[in-house]
């Protein structure tokens, strides 16, 4: 802005000088040349001005954010300061009154909390059997829900721990959590779960199976496990002091015994919920003796097994994890994709096994078995199509199950099967309501009285459906897959295997005799699994 002056008289001298040498008169004169660039110069130097007064009020905008900012962040440091300071308050107040509740409930002469005296029971173990029937003895075992456990285990009483579990068995989740506790009660834990064992098959036809035979086999399952659990954190000889040879030579001989019961099991055997294929590998796995069998002789096992929570876990543990792409052929072989697709996921071989193309294929064979099985000349026509829906809507639930577990609704979506299996149950109400409308209503007797012995009004009954949508008595179809990671910690020897001793989800043990199934001809059938 300063040389715009030189800038003008420079321009002028240049503009006399050319006027000087001009051959004709210019009507260009000087004074208008230079009254524009006067004009250029004002212009320019206002809003020079006015950019430098937005610039200072940008400036005073800048530093008054940046204390508003500063303020800000002084303010949430002193609240976050307090914050701290009060939820530090409250985490001692409430450790103290744990503190407070704990000791009101240990004997003074004792001055540690009962794991911690467990635990030194246990790992005294392993220098003698004899300190370990001692120490164990002599800790004070607690449970808050059934105390009759711990005497129950003091005394070795197998038949009676049984018969105590069946009769609770309503409160199972509570019983899976203090049954660990009270082993530990027990002078030999491994022996008295062994003990257990002795009714597993009954005096009678193996392959007979009642209410209470049923409900045995889960409770020794459950046993199993618990002692399992028993394992977790401790290393092989703290593991040795629980389960001594003599028990594993025990538990070996019971597996020898079982062995042979399970050759009339075939692959659909209990459609994948076997409990005797199921307590078998446990007995193995608990007890650590699983090298002394044939893994391909195992293998064959888990299809029958394959729908139990603990399948997975006990695979790894068990050194079938190379054995698992035979199993999942075997699995889609016999037209149970479904249980191929968890198995694929619980083992990362979705790659060689596509869920999705697994789970089209069971839908398209579902429906060829269905298409054969609807009513023609030689079927009754609503009790069969009946059957035919109830089976369509099974399977399509059991896919959507399927998919959903495993977050396949990008590769898979849910929405057409939803839409079929609302019309299947929209059909199902439909003519549900229409078939009760329909029925004939029985007469009522003439009135005697006056009118005379005109007929008395007849009451039209018109039911409504509480079925509609699933509502009412609609069953739940889903089958139950969950393949979870169990938390049996087992304490066989590790060199045959290169699975760390692993930690499982809690069981909810269901002793159910309803055994109710859904089945596709001879291939395709899905139930709800055992809770185990």
């Amino acid at each position: 802005m300063d040389s715009t002056a030189s800038k003008i008289q420079q321009l002028q001298k240049a503009f006399a000088e050319l006027e000087s040498h001009r051959a004709v008169t210019l009507n260009l004169k000087w004074k208008q040349i230079e009254e524009h660039f006067q004009g250029l110069q004002k212009s320019l130097k206002r809003r020079f001005t006015e950019l430098e007064e937005q610039e200072k009020d940008f400036d005073t905008k800048i530093v008054e954010s940046r204390q508003i900012l500063d303020k800000r962040k002084a303010d949430v440091a002193v609240k976050e300061q307090t914050s701290l300071e009060s939820l530090q308050e409250k985490r001692d107040a409430a450790v103290s009154a744990i503190l407070n509740a704990m000791a009101k409930h240990e004997n003074q002469a004792e001055g540690e909390v009962v794991e911690e005296k467990t635990r030194d029971a246990l790992t005294t173990a392993k220098n003698t059997s004899i300190g370990t029937e001692e120490s164990v003895q002599n800790t004070n075992i607690q449970v808050k829900a059934y105390p009759e456990l711990v005497k129950l285990c003091q005394e070795m009483n197998s038949e009676a721990l049984n018969k105590f579990i069946s009769d609770n068995r309503k409160d199972l989740v509570t019983l899976r959590e203090e049954i660990p506790i009270a082993l530990k009660a027990a002078s030999d834990p491994a022996y008295l779960v062994l003990d257990s064992l002795k009714g597993f098959y009954g005096t009678e036809d193996v392959h007979k199976k009642d209410a209470n035979l049923l409900g045995l086999r889960r409770t020794c399952i459950m046993l199993m496990e618990c002692l399992s659990s028993l394992f977790v954190n401790m290393d092989a000889g703290s593991v040795s002091g629980i389960i001594s040879e003599n028990a594993k030579e025990r538990a070996k001989a019971i597996a020898e015994e079982w062995k042979p019961k399970l050759d009339y099991l075939d692959v659909d055997a209990s459609y994948g919920n076997s409990l005797e294929a199921h307590a078998f590998l446990q007995l193995l796995a608990t007890f650590g003796i699983n090298s002394d069998f044939d893994q391909d002789c195992l293998s064959k096992l888990i299809p029958m097994v394959s729908r139990r929570r603990q399948t997975a876990e006990l695979c790894r543990y068990l050194g079938l994890s190379e054995k698992m792409p035979g199993v999942i052929d075997v699995l889609v072989k016999n037209g149970r994709q479904i249980d191929a697709v968890n198995l694929a996921f619980a083992f990362e071989l979705t790659e060689q096994f596509s869920p999705v193309s697994l789970l089209k294929s069971y839908l398209a064979e579902a429906k060829k078995v269905l298409s054969a099985a609807k009513p023609g000349s030689t079927s009754p026509g609503a009790s069969a199509q009946s059957d035919v829906n109830e089976k369509e809507l099974t399977a399509l639930k059991a896919v959507i199950k399927c998919i959903e577990d495993h977050s396949l609704e990008i590769q898979f979506p849910v929405e057409p099967l939803q839409k079929q299996v609302l019309d299947i149950e929209k059909a199902k109400a439909d003519k549900k309501r229409a078939t009760e409308v329909a029925k004939p209503q029985s007469k009522r007797p003439r009135a005697s009285g006056v009118g005379g012995g005109a007929h008395a009004p007849r009451a039209v009954n018109v039911a409504t459906d509480k079925n509609f949508y699933g509502g009412g008595r609609m069953p739940e179809r889903y089958p139950q897959y969950v393949y979870e990671r169990p938390s049996y910690g087992y304490g066989g020897p590790a060199e045959h295997h290169h699975v760390q001793p692993y930690v499982g989800p809690t069981a909810v043990y269901n002793f159910s005799p309803n055994h109710q199934v859904n089945f596709f001809g001879n291939a395709y059938q899905y139930q709800t699994a055992y809770l185990h």
